[in-house]
């Protein structure tokens, strides 16, 4: 009998430890849920505050605490936007958030976040009057306030001439230079394109600064004014009620009949709204542009549109009366719209519009803010509101005639409209 070898089994013995050893098993290093709190926005009464979550699996319930009160949120998002509310101006708050386990084991906690709310601005004003106009009914639309000393309306204003007989050529802008208004005249095409011109009534004006000024007549003809002499007008394919832009290449004319324009520098181009009704204002901000349709008059329908690369697309309007004038925003955070009442909305993607707590008797044509603390609405029997942030104050100096627009700046507000048959501008000034 042979000997049996056992120098191929040590050979495999030792392959197969080699493998074992030398193929060691790697796993992942396990990375640890966060948390992360960054204010995004806030106001006097509310805060925006962004929520980050990394390594964890979603949808995760969380617990936002408000100085140790809690506020149950679901995370589905790594980053989620929080809102808080019933918040009082002027106040200090600290927040922080955890998300625990079934057992109530907390699984991770966030950075602890500080944050102080606006404080209200003063409804405390000064006010003055000036009325324009000698014969006919005269009547300004519009006004783009630059500095204290430099501030445009527009409109139509029929003075007598140097006979005194009444001058059938109006005025159709006057300037404040921070001591005086000085009426204007801006020419327009008597018909689109043709030599003959007159200063017929301007509807819209939309400043860029002193020497960029646009102003568009009561028609589909609009002039570029560097604040001492105007350019040749420019024909728009729209009627125009309101104006809006970025810049003097990118700017928005909206009017009747669901027209809205865009200009790029160069040449016009008509946006299709999808809607015949009339368009009565347009606002923007950090890139979000919204217009207003409605019909005013016979209540038959309303559109809240939304213009992105040069596409139009409808927000929801559930909870809006049908007359609807004007609209102003801070984008993602705050929506305010009024005629028929004053309505707001927090999220346009779960939209539903609700009345404010203050409601005014009287139509509201235009709403102007320069913050959440400074919002002022103007509109029929001389409707004056300011929202400081926390409060309404209804004005009641003045008890005739009809605000159509109003803009604010600062510690200055100025309204224009009609008083009898007059033009009128009233200018407040913030005292404290």
């Amino acid at each position: 009998m042979k000997p049996i070898s056992l120098m191929p089994l040590l050979i495999l013995f030792i392959q197969i430890l080699l493998i074992t050893t030398g193929c060691k098993q790697t796993t992942e290093p396990k990375l640890e849920p966060e948390l992360k709190l960054e204010l995004e926005d806030v106001s006097c009464t509310e805060a925006w505050i962004n929520l980050r979550a990394t390594n964890l699996q979603l949808p995760a319930n969380v617990t936002l605490y408000k100085n140790s009160v809690a506020q149950n949120n679901i995370l589905c998002y790594g980053d989620t936007l929080l809102y808080v509310d019933s918040l009082l101006p002027n106040q200090t708050y600290k927040f922080n958030s955890i998300i625990q386990s079934s057992n109530q084991q907390i699984i991770t906690s966030s950075n602890e976040l500080t944050v102080t709310t606006m404080d209200t601005t003063s409804h405390d004003f000064t006010w003055q009057t000036w009325t324009f106009g000698q014969h006919s009914s005269s009547t300004l639309y519009d006004v783009a306030i630059i500095d204290e000393n430099n501030i445009w309306a527009v409109g139509e204003i029929y003075m007598l001439d140097s006979l005194g007989r009444p001058d059938p050529n109006a005025y159709n802008a006057v300037h404040w230079d921070g001591t005086k208004w000085e009426l204007k005249r801006i020419y327009f095409y008597t018909f689109c394109g043709q030599q003959s011109m007159g200063s017929y009534p301007a509807k819209s004006i939309f400043a860029f600064g002193s020497n960029d000024i646009w102003i568009g007549m009561d028609g589909s003809q609009i002039v570029r004014f560097d604040g001492q002499s105007q350019s040749q007008p420019i024909c728009t394919p729209v009627s125009i009620n309101k104006l809006w832009g970025s810049s003097s290449s990118d700017l928005y004319a909206v009017g009747n009949n669901g027209n809205i324009a865009h200009w790029d520098g160069v040449k016009w181009r008509k946006i299709e709204s999808g809607t015949y009704l009339n368009i009565y204002d347009i606002y923007s901000d950090n890139g979000e542009i919204i217009c207003i349709a409605s019909d005013k008059s016979l209540s038959s329908g309303k559109k809240i549109l939304s213009i992105r690369y040069g596409i139009t697309s409808e927000i929801d309007n559930t909870g809006l009366s049908s007359n609807l004038s004007s609209i102003w925003f801070k984008s993602q955070k705050k929506y305010y719209i009024v005629g028929a009442g004053i309505y707001f909305s927090n999220n346009l993607n779960k939209t539903n519009w609700k009345r404010t707590d203050y409601q005014s008797t009287r139509y509201s044509e235009k709403i102007r803010g320069t913050n959440f603390n400074d919002i002022f609405i103007v509109g029929s029997y001389n409707q004056v509101l300011h929202f400081n942030g926390f409060s309404w104050y209804e004005y009641t100096e003045y008890e005739f005639g009809e605000n159509l627009s109003v803009d604010i700046k600062n510690n200055m507000v100025v309204m224009v409209g009609w008083e009898n048959d007059s033009a009128r501008i009233i200018m407040g000034k913030r005292q404290n």
